[in-house]
């Protein structure tokens, strides 16, 4: 399959151009069951010919294994790689299921050190508070954020999972280059106060899992069928009487995908592209992905434009579907409008 190289589109108003679609590595050490290091090495080679030039990781993921496993590809690549890593999910690697949020200065100082020393670079393109403790003041964290930028630890800041408000008060304190938090044909709770916003002030919207962790490729049948250790089995969408009911809404974007002759991971990642020119602002989506074939299929829908009758036809999707994103829904930003 032949893929077009991507166009590109700048994070916030004086950030690094990147291509329109990034890519999500956790997958690759992380979260959903087995992998393939050499095809997910592979991948990562695929992504940068195809255009791909935002490699998103973050220091929770595989207890920091896989900021070690992108490493060397970026210092490989390190003048066409946006490289773009997180801080604040606290993990024990003795204790699986535990999860604390970090937010305080000594512990921001700590984890970005941290993870320059596992990426092996001196700089970080894009640096993101990965989810917001409301017990620290914003003045303190991105204050510290802030401070890292000054000493050329990190050149660009990020959030992830804010609300509209929390967004404004960061930006005051410091420029925000992009803000990442789910949106998908099934995830629109962003759109509430976040994307606006976002678009007032100039900020990158960088949606993850925009396809809703797999379930919008129409692949997904039962929680059984998933690896123990996939932490899709704990998700309430993929349980249930949920699956079962958000597997039934996943009928037009079947027919449009027929329609067209793609897939309906494509009619899924097109309808969030398109996100940019219905909200104005700019979206670059980061699906993940540990196999070539994905990427090429996922980097093909960048430039599928839906028509106005095929839009309409999915917008009410995400207003039927069963179950929340997560189990414990306090710490993402609807959980705090």
């Amino acid at each position: 399959m032949t893929v077009p190289v991507l166009p590109t589109a700048r994070l916030g108003t004086d950030g690094p151009f990147v291509g329109v679609q990034g890519l999500g590595c956790m997958g690759m050490s992380d979260f959903y069951g087995p992998t393939d290091r050499p095809e997910a090495l592979a991948t990562l080679d695929a992504a940068l010919e195809a255009g791909v030039t935002l490699f998103d990781t973050a220091d929770a993921y595989g207890f920091g294994r896989n900021e070690e496993l992108i490493g060397p590809f970026v210092r490989a690549n390190r003048d066409r790689v946006v490289l773009a890593t997180k801080f604040a999910v606290e993990r024990k690697e003795d204790d699986p299921s535990h999860r604390g949020i970090r937010n305080d200065p000594a512990y921001i100082r700590a984890a970005v050190d941290a993870s320059l020393r596992r990426l092996g670079v001196d700089e970080i393109d894009l640096y993101y508070m990965h989810r917001r403790d409301p017990a620290v003041p914003l003045a303190d964290s991105v204050g510290t954020m802030a401070e890292l930028v000054r000493a050329g630890k990190v050149r660009q800041l990020g959030l992830s999972e804010v609300t509209g408000a929390e967004l404004r008060e960061a930006y005051a304190i410091h420029p925000i280059a992009a803000l990442q938090s789910e949106w998908s044909v099934f995830a629109r709770d962003v759109e509430r106060t976040a994307v606006p916003a976002a678009a007032e002030l100039g900020v990158a919207f960088v949606p993850y899992s925009p396809l809703g962790r797999g379930f919008l490729t129409g692949v997904f049948q039962a929680a059984e069928q998933l690896a123990a250790d996939d932490v899709r089995r704990t998700q309430p969408r993929f349980t249930g009487a949920n699956a079962a009911a958000n597997a039934e809404l996943l009928a037009p974007l079947r027919e449009i995908a027929t329609a067209r002759g793609v897939t309906l991971a494509q009619v899924a990642l097109a309808w969030v592209h398109q996100r940019a020119e219905v909200h104005g602002l700019t979206v670059v989506p980061i699906p993940g992905t540990r196999k070539r074939s994905r990427l090429a299929e996922n980097t093909a829908a960048a430039t599928l434009r839906l028509t106005a009758e095929e839009l309409a036809r999915l917008e009410p999707v995400a207003g039927e579907v069963a179950g929340d994103r997560y189990p414990d829904m306090r710490f993402t930003q609807v959980g705090r409008e």
